[in-house]
């Protein structure tokens, strides 16, 4: 369950955590006009950069081109958690990267290994962000409905909405 309490009074270490919680979200490029794609993010929170295996030859790889800005769209694992981050995206062959985040799973999509000659990354640099934390409480949920009926003026209070912004590194 998303903790309404976190979004308020930590939301970029909340947001951290709950990418490191799913298995993949929606990349896409902006003004691209090419649907958003499912990709698995590598956090490095230091940095605030998100990174992606791909292959050279693939569509999101031509768009990104000298870079791109880009949104990355994740929707936690309980379905109580929603974001939208919004940053550079570069296309990087990084070796140490590579050798950070590889894993058996990763290595399925690439028959030459960390060698594959179509294997490369893209970082995501991130610069803002949107979340919104929603209770999982029916019984809150029910109660916030209600007062909401009961009042005009009131608005349900069922989550949290935040914007984030990440320093910038050079």
């Amino acid at each position: 369950m998303a903790s309404l309490t976190e979004a308020k009074e930590a939301p970029e270490r909340q947001l951290w955590d709950e990418i490191a919680k799913i298995h993949a979200g929606m990349l896409g490029i902006e003004g691209s006009h090419m649907h958003f794609q499912p990709m698995a993010p590598h956090v490095d929170t230091k940095t605030s950069t998100i990174w992606f295996f791909t292959k050279s030859d693939t569509d999101l790889v031509r768009h990104v081109g000298n870079g791109a800005t880009a949104h990355f769209c994740v929707v936690g694992k309980d379905h109580d958690y929603h974001a939208c981050l919004a940053g550079r995206l570069e296309v990087r062959k990084d070796k140490a990267k590579i050798d950070e985040y590889w894993s058996a799973m990763t290595a399925a999509w690439y028959e030459g290994g960390k060698d594959d000659p179509q294997l490369t990354l893209l970082a995501l640099r991130v610069e803002d962000a949107e979340i919104w934390a929603s209770t999982d409480s029916k019984l809150k949920f029910g109660w916030e409905i209600a007062k909401a009926n009961m009042k005009d003026e009131k608005m349900p209070e069922v989550g949290v909405k935040q914007h984030i912004a990440f320093p910038q590194f050079h």
